[in-house]
């Protein structure tokens, strides 16, 4: 399906272990449900402590959905013992988040020796409607190696 090179053939272990320690998405209640090369869905149910004053989804929810999801399509591609960390994220808002669920879909377009050009697409479920896109985020990634300390 892609035609990234894949330089740790086992990124789905190296995501779920990186995922026991994501205590801000268990806080929110994140879950990643589709890894690929280069693609990563994840999905969150929305409560009501997700809402702004509105009712809408929290902005700072949305973009925490597509940071996660963007950036975990670049872990798809790091190599083995590569940290992945957001250089620089921009979210554009197209509807508010009203409905059941989100579902984020993070992509890389370019992905580089150190830094991993991506995109996110984050949908909202709607009962008995069509989903609808609510957001969509451009974000740079940088690979790295964490020192030893």
């Amino acid at each position: 399906m892609s035609a990234f090179l894949v330089r740790n053939p086992d990124f789905r272990a190296a995501i779920a272990d990186k995922m026991t320690r994501q205590h801000f998405l268990h806080l929110i209640g994140l879950d990643l449900i589709e890894i690929e090369p280069g693609r990563v869905v994840g999905y969150l149910p929305l409560e009501t402590r997700h809402q702004q004053q509105a009712g809408f989804a929290h902005g700072g929810l949305v973009a925490a959905v597509a940071d996660t999801v963007a950036g975990f399509a670049a872990v798809t591609l790091a190599r083995i013992g590569e940290q992945v960390v957001t250089v620089e994220l921009k979210i554009s808002y197209l509807h508010p988040g009203i409905g059941t669920a989100l579902r984020g879909i993070g992509t890389v377009l370019k992905a580089g020796n150190t830094l991993s050009f991506t995109e996110a697409e984050i949908w909202c479920e709607r009962a008995g409607q069509p989903d609808l896109l609510i957001a969509k985020a451009s974000a740079t990634m940088m690979a790295f190696r964490p020192s030893a300390t």
